[in-house]
């Protein structure tokens, strides 16, 4: 089958809100109900009226033709897996009647995407910034207070609120970020964990940083600040907790030091090409591949067109999709380090006796999604058309402009930490089921659905529903006027409600 572009731009219907289904690529057996389908209900696709056999919900998929046990359905003109029973025309096409047909490692060829990707309105925005003295760009001017180890991490937590209250309104925060490592970990596995909080150190949006240590931990702080650039030194502080006469008054001095210099900064006008988005899908549905994503692909080339950079992460969630990416590699090294990146993966999978299918989750198949290949599909759409330029391991930081692939699990808290880490200033972060978690960077929940925007307005930032009113088009210019406006400091609804964690992907043995 030809490779060709998955981005989902077919809701240019006129009036897309009257679509009872979309069938996203012409060579497709299946199209997404657009809205609950009833059994006997005649609908209209591609110039064909097709009756109903049985209920439809929305975000699910009825069957366009006739399929045989063992035969590929194709979605987004791809495979999404295959029948395993016969499918009638009509029919909801779901669990009960396909199968994923991933299988363990495979062989990759590099087959280069030669057009260069079609030009994005919306280059010449700009919003307004913090420019740092190593030329990056911050979204927001705030402390972090990190704790090497979970020991200290209640402390880490009391020194951030005791400051907080003490220097309320002369920057934009200060926070605390928990987790429970640092310490019983091994070799890979703990410099994992010490090379993500030299990252979180090392970020633009920290103006200064507040490094806690106990002492006797494994992930001892002279190494952590040994991982940290030589120019960012002077922007951290530490405080080691079993040395300290009082590790909270202490703390609290560095701190106070560290807000009297952060407070002299200023935002200032920057284009586009000074932000670094990270991308995230998390809780999707049937739609996520139809609104959301693609909406967020437009937003990363409009961000990679401008010359800015775009994270994509979640690897086990472009298995099956993954050969697109590789053809967008910039070259033939490029396109080796994701094969590597993907094998590795994969081989993580199956060294703990895992198959690499084992997704997508329950809230995923309720909401209309019954393959891994079809999940993944609908989710490489957030990094646009824009070329694949980078590769980073885990913990590692942003290095080129355009899209950057970096390592990390499907799990939201885990995967958005690493996005933080890496660099990104801020994270787009698509869902059709919801959640209220926050991350160290301003979070833009967008809803694939315009019935969780309704429920969920204390969540939800972005309704990409109104695609289906509005077409893309008209909801990307919003999306990005969104985008710019939250880059200069307006509150997210993760931060209103003061939502703000990371999460540490542990791999290794625990002492």
């Amino acid at each position: 089958m030809a490779i060709h572009s998955v981005m989902t731009d077919t809701l240019t219907h006129p009036n897309p809100a009257d679509l009872p289904a979309l069938r996203v690529h012409h060579q497709d057996h299946v199209a997404t109900a657009l809205r609950d389908l009833f059994a006997g209900e005649r609908i209209a696709i591609g110039g064909e009226s097709i009756s109903l056999r049985e209920p439809v919900a929305r975000g699910h998929k009825l069957a366009l033709r006739t399929a045989a046990p063992g035969d590929a359905i194709l979605k987004y003109g791809f495979p999404i897996g295959r029948a395993t029973r016969h499918i009638a025309v009509g029919e909801h096409v779901h669990s009960h009647n396909m199968h994923t047909a991933l299988l363990g490692q495979g062989r990759y060829d590099y087959h280069p995407e030669m057009a260069p990707p079609a030009p994005v309105a919306g280059h010449e925005r700009s919003f307004r910034g913090y420019v740092r003295a190593d030329g990056r760009v911050g979204t927001r001017n705030e402390v972090w207070v990190l704790p090497t180890v979970g020991c200290v991490a209640r402390t880490a937590q009391r020194i951030a609120a005791a400051a907080g209250e003490r220097h309320s309104g002369r920057i934009d925060g200060i926070h605390a970020f928990s987790h429970p490592f640092g310490c019983s970990q091994l070799g890979d596995d703990l410099d994992g964990t010490r090379s993500l909080l030299a990252s979180l150190a090392a970020h633009p949006n920290a103006a200064g940083v507040l490094l806690v240590g106990l002492g006797c931990e494994e992930n001892q702080l002279d190494a952590l600040l040994a991982e940290l650039p030589p120019e960012r030194r002077s922007l951290v502080r530490s405080v080691s907790a079993q040395l300290a006469a009082d590790e909270l008054a202490e703390g609290l001095i560095a701190v106070d030091d560290l807000v009297d210099q952060a407070a002299t900064a200023r935002r200032e006008d920057v284009s586009l090409s000074r932000l670094a988005l990270g991308v995230k899908c998390g809780g999707s549905d049937g739609l996520s591949g139809l609104t959301a994503n693609p909406l967020v692909g437009r937003v990363a080339d409009t961000v990679a067109g401008a010359g800015g950079r775009v994270l994509l992460t979640e690897i086990p969630e472009i298995f099956g999709a993954e050969q697109l990416l590789m053809n967008r590699a910039t070259s033939e090294r490029v396109f080796e380090d994701v094969v590597g990146l993907v094998d590795r993966f994969k081989r993580y999978f199956l060294d703990q006796g895992q198959p690499v299918s084992e997704n997508p989750s329950p809230g995923n198949v309720a909401g209309g999604i019954t393959t891994l290949e079809e999940k993944s599909l609908g989710a490489v759409q957030k990094g646009g058309r824009a070329r694949v330029t980078d590769v980073l391991r885990y913990g590692e930081r942003l290095r080129r402009d355009g899209l950057t692939l970096l390592e990390a699990p499907g799990n939201d808290a885990v995967s958005s930490t690493a996005l933080s880490a890496a660099g990104a200033t801020m994270i787009l972060f698509t869902t059709g089921r919801g959640t209220p978690m926050g991350f160290p960077v301003p979070t833009i929940k967008i809803a694939s659905n315009s019935a969780l925007a309704h429920r969920k307005p204390g969540w939800i930032d972005f309704d990409a529903g109104q695609a289906l009113e509005d077409g893309l088009d008209q909801t990307t210019d919003a999306l990005i006027e969104r985008v710019c406006a939250v880059a200069s400091g307006a509150e997210t609804a993760a931060e209103r409600n003061g939502e703000r964690e990371i999460a540490i992907w542990k791999r290794g043995v625990t002492l």
